[in-house]
């Protein structure tokens, strides 16, 4: 079993032991804890479940939407049979909509069903969020120059979370932030992310900034080193809370599988000319058992 697998499982258990049940904009409550934390180390092992069967091509290609392609338009990802933005994608004619809870004049939420004009020049995009802000503002490119060129610079981040835009994006960025350093030769990131959908969330962006930090270090002739992830309100749905409870006993009653190892084809020194494609050729989980899929509903 992989050293995430037994972090993962013990944040479970401490959010359906010790968190508290409220409303949120779903309308579907969640059990949560205010905040936590993880410590990766990835030389010692690429952070990766086992104990359900996670994704990863998804998550990969996901990723590089965002910070390689630096795209907000959802037909980058259905092209590549990626279809978790499909719930958030603005129509053709410029119009999102969606079944939320709203906040009424006399503070009560009420479930609504919303729908919110973009333009049409927004069509089959998510707004200005993830990765058009990315874009916008060169952060892949400026962070790159820094590490190769300014090494011990203490203001290598990535802010995904920008006031001026966050109207008119249909999901501000949940894993919003991202902090670089470099020590005696090792490329190090620290992650904040503001609200962490544990069960369907955070298996996938786990996956995709150890990915991340790997192809940067790989890039700018540095190791990789360790990642910490920060969480302020961690969540389980509470439709999604049996399959929690199914994974926490896999990891009772199944046989331990070790973690993947994520190869990266060394070749390719540019960032931005590993395969995006949905076969990832310069990008491979290699020897990924899991113990199967588990099925988790989305909450939009």
């Amino acid at each position: 079993m992989s050293k995430f697998d037994k972090e993962y499982i013990k944040l479970c258990r401490k959010i359906l032991s010790e968190g508290k049940e409220v409303e949120n904009r779903t309308g579907i409550n969640t059990i949560k804890i205010p905040s936590y934390t993880f410590h990766f180390d990835l030389e010692d092992e690429f952070p990766m479940l086992t104990t359900k069967q996670v994704f990863y091509k998804n998550a990969i290609t996901e990723m590089l939407w965002i910070y390689q392609a630096q795209s907000n338009d959802v037909r980058w990802l259905k092209e590549r049979g990626n279809h978790i933005w499909d719930e958030w994608e603005i129509d053709e004619n410029g119009i999102w909509k969606a079944n939320q809870m709203v906040l009424e004049k006399d503070g009560k939420l009420v479930k609504k069903d919303i729908e919110k004009d973009f333009g049409k020049e927004w069509a089959h995009t998510i707004g200005t969020a993830y990765g058009w802000i990315v874009n916008r503002y060169h952060l892949v490119d400026k962070l790159i120059d820094k590490i190769k060129n300014n090494p011990n610079d203490r203001r290598m981040l990535m802010s995904l979370w920008q006031d001026e835009f966050l109207d008119t994006a249909v999901l501000p960025s949940c894993v919003w932030s991202s902090e670089w350093d470099v020590t005696d030769g090792k490329l190090n990131l620290l992650v904040h992310q503001r609200s962490c959908d544990v069960a369907l969330g955070l298996p996938f962006n786990v996956t995709q900034y150890a990915t991340l930090l790997s192809m940067i270090a790989h890039c700018t002739g540095l190791k990789t080193g360790t990642m910490d992830w920060s969480i302020k309100d961690a969540h389980i749905y509470v439709n999604q809370i049996e399959g929690i409870k199914e994974q926490i006993k896999r990891e009772e009653s199944l046989e331990d599988l070790k973690a993947p190892t994520l190869w990266l084809n060394p070749e390719v020194k540019n960032f931005y000319k590993f395969d995006n494609s949905r076969e990832l050729k310069d990008i491979k989980i290699i020897d990924y058992k899991h113990h199967g899929k588990i099925s988790f509903p989305i909450a939009q």
